[in-house]
């Protein structure tokens, strides 16, 4: 049975938030394929991850024998959730653009399953794990646009999901979602609708090439 980690991480609930629709619609076709799976679910704006504190970053780099009790209590937080990418067959991320960045609670868990030496370095421990991540953004910062040196979620998470820990990275953008609620964007709305609908397909279809990929 395959395991999918599932990250959610906008402020809006349910069909309010764009990536959330997109995120569904992929766990919801990945759980109709395989039934037999496990998801683990994580929702960071309902229940978000500690930041690091000092403890639990140097626990990161000592021998857990050596660990003060304040590092014991910090790092044991951050070891389940570096176990969770460990032990996942696939991992979605829903990651919305918050002011031409990722929300500060992805950041956190980010911050927390990255370690040099385990999940980073010469022999990541989750390498070539599929991620997909959803990032959607409420104008277009697409190649040229006229925005296009302020997109920083695909550049900074290609660098450290695939630069840093190695993980096979594939991004779905659905694009203009702010177009039905600013009426400075009313003319993108068909390119909003025809985003999503694009990002909707890309999600089942890329949870059906997943699923037939771990069944064969």
């Amino acid at each position: 049975m395959a395991t999918l980690l599932h990250i959610d991480s906008s402020v809006l609930p349910g069909a309010a938030s764009a990536s959330r629709a997109v995120t569904e619609a992929f766990r919801k076709t990945w759980q109709e394929q395989h039934p037999t799976g496990t998801v683990i679910y994580r929702d960071l704006a309902v229940d978000p991850v500690p930041h690091l504190s000092a403890d639990a970053h140097t626990a990161g780099f000592a021998d857990p024998a050596t660990h003060t009790p304040e590092q014991a209590a910090a790092f044991a937080p951050r070891l389940e959730l570096i176990e969770e990418l460990e032990h996942a067959d696939a991992i979605l991320i829903g990651a919305p653009m918050y002011n031409f960045s990722i929300p500060s609670t992805l950041k956190a868990w980010l911050d927390n399953v990255a370690l040099f030496g385990r999940t980073l370095g010469d022999n990541p421990s989750a390498k070539g794990t599929p991620v997909t991540v959803v990032a959607s953004r409420g104008g277009s910062y697409a190649p040229g646009t006229p925005r296009e040196s302020f997109e920083f979620v695909q550049n900074y998470l290609t660098a450290l999901l695939e630069g840093g820990l190695s993980l096979d990275v594939d991004f779905i953008v659905p694009e203009m979602t702010m177009a039905p609620h600013n009426p400075a964007l009313a003319e993108f709305i068909p390119v909003f609708e025809a985003s999503r609908e694009r990002a909707l397909q890309d999600a089942e279809a890329k949870a059906r090439t997943l699923v037939e990929r771990f069944a064969a």
